[in-house]
């Protein structure tokens, strides 16, 4: 009998999906052989098959929310805009790939001509996380797919069901079940999938431990593409701000929205220490009133529980680890379901402590950080070797732009979450949170190389330097012809 992987609903703790754990060598070796079809379809092929899937997608909204919802414990809410943001990808990407792989050709005189045009790798995998199940890993599908290569989707194991549903989409829609592999397994899987040699690339959403695993894996591989998105420990600086209400709705939207479990959330609240108190405040008055519950409760909760007991119990052991070296309590974090991983916001001040961890807590918990100057805030923001996102709330033109300039992060807002990136721009970090491969609408750039082209219709090729006199032929030198020139105007 074949090993089998189970999800379970961390609201409820019922058993929610199960399937046979995959062959890896027999999927790669399906994939492999299928790419080269796939890839010889025309662009506009590719594209039309997506599309039909963001139409199935569209079609199935409800029932694919309600897995999300399920399997991850997210509001329904939340599930739902995760749901349109798969299909919105389609559209985004053809976009993308238009626009970040053009095909580009320059003639020249006698049939000579330039071209640039790109080239998919073959066979990449890719490794979902369990966050956004259905959003993040779709986001490396659909590129790549159009791009023309193959693709093995191992899904998080903790939220296989939705991985499988996706692919089905994916398949119903047209997209051939050889070129569309799903990898079911845990981290042994994950693993062996990652070192297979008959990959081409990897993509990579999730945790800063397991791609930094992953980049030493392949760095003697120079010939594979490797895109990582990791995590981050994101700061969030309030700074010169009268609208103290509207700030503290941006920092709890920044570091409780989806239960902390974005890899975007803002972990660490920078302020200004003459606002401290009264933006501290507003914060804990909100994250009092913030709803936790299970996904489909009524009234709508805010926050669901975070992904399993075993994360639960981590916070909650890093909240009291913070406690006791230094960190001031603000609002406790508590477990009001004995047994489920829900999770009340904590907000920590651990501006005393002497030496803060620089980590990423994956869960609603914010540390706070007052300071006196913005050069100090800039240096406390930057003090991690994280680099994904930053906000600023509050402050002028000209300190936005100082922000700006000196924020080491790939994604720096002003006057908003820390959260919420555009699929439309590039989304990526530095440092801890990525390898320079941003993604979304930077995705194209990765699941393409391009190839640089020197064109003729016809042979042409000529050689006059260099070269020996061929055998037995009569040379004519330049001396011996400016010799007869001389004599034949002598002559005259």
């Amino acid at each position: 009998m074949s090993e089998e992987l189970l999800s379970f609903e961390p609201a409820t703790g019922n058993e929610l999906w199960r399937g046979a754990v995959s062959d890896v060598d027999l999927e790669v070796e399906i994939a492999r052989r299928a790419w080269p079809e796939w890839a010889a379809k025309a662009l506009t092929f590719r594209s039309e098959t997506l599309r039909r899937f963001a139409d199935r997608v569209k079609a199935e909204a409800d029932t694919l929310a309600d897995l999300i919802a399920r399997e991850t414990g997210k509001p329904l809410w939340e599930a739902r805009t995760e749901v349109e943001s798969v299909a919105n990808k389609v559209d985004i990407s053809i976009k993308a790939y238009a626009e970040r792989t053009p095909n580009r050709r320059i003639e020249g005189a006698m049939g000579l001509r330039s071209a640039v045009r790109h080239k998919p790798h073959g066979t990449l995998a890719v490794l979902g996380p369990y966050n956004f199940p259905a959003h993040l890993p779709n986001g490396h599908i659909v590129p790549a797919l159009l791009a023309g290569n193959s693709v093995l989707f191992k899904p998080s194991e903790k939220t296989p069901a939705t991985g499988a549903r996706l692919v089905e989409l994916f398949h119903s829609a047209g997209v051939p079940q050889e070129v569309l592999r799903l990898v079911i397994g845990g981290p042994d899987i994950g693993k062996a999938l990652a070192g297979h040699a008959g990959l081409d690339g990897l993509l990579f959403t999730g945790s800063a431990r397991t791609g930094i695993a992953i980049n030493r894996q392949f760095a003697g591989q120079p010939g594979k593409i490797v895109a990582l998105e990791m995590g981050g420990n994101n700061p969030i600086v309030v700074w010169d701000t009268a609208d103290i209400a509207t700030a503290a709705i941006l920092v709890v939207q920044s570091a409780f929205l989806s239960a902390g479990q974005r890899c975007s959330n803002a972990r660490r609240l920078i302020v200004k220490d003459s606002l401290a108190d009264r933006l501290l405040d507003e914060v804990k008055t909100l994250a009092n009133r913030l709803i936790v519950d299970h996904p489909h409760a009524d009234p709508a909760p805010y926050m669901g529980p975070v992904i399993d007991n075993e994360a639960a119990d981590g916070l909650t052991e890093s909240f009291l680890v913070l406690m006791s070296n230094g960190g001031q309590v603000i609002r406790h974090m508590t477990r009001p379901v004995a047994g489920r991983p829900f999770l009340t916001p904590g907000i920590i001040d651990v501006t005393a402590m002497p030496e803060r961890p620089d980590i990423e807590l994956f869960g609603p918990l914010l540390q706070v950080v007052r300071v006196d100057s913005f050069e100090a805030a800039i240096a406390e923001a930057n003090n991690t070797a994280f680099g994904l996102s930053a906000s600023l709330i509050g402050g002028t033109p000209q300190l936005y732009d100082q922000f700006w300039a000196n924020a080491r992060a790939g994604v720096i807002n002003w006057n908003r979450p820390t959260n919420g990136a555009s699929s439309a721009a590039p989304f990526g970090g530095i440092g801890l949170s990525g390898n320079h491969r941003p993604s979304a609408f930077y995705a194209a750039d990765y699941c393409a190389y391009p190839v640089a082209s020197s064109e003729s219709d016809a042979t042409r090729a000529s050689s006059g330097v260099g070269l020996r006199d061929p055998e037995g032929s009569q040379v004519v030198r330049k001396t011996f012809l400016w010799s007869r020139q001389i004599l034949l105007h002598r002559r005259q």
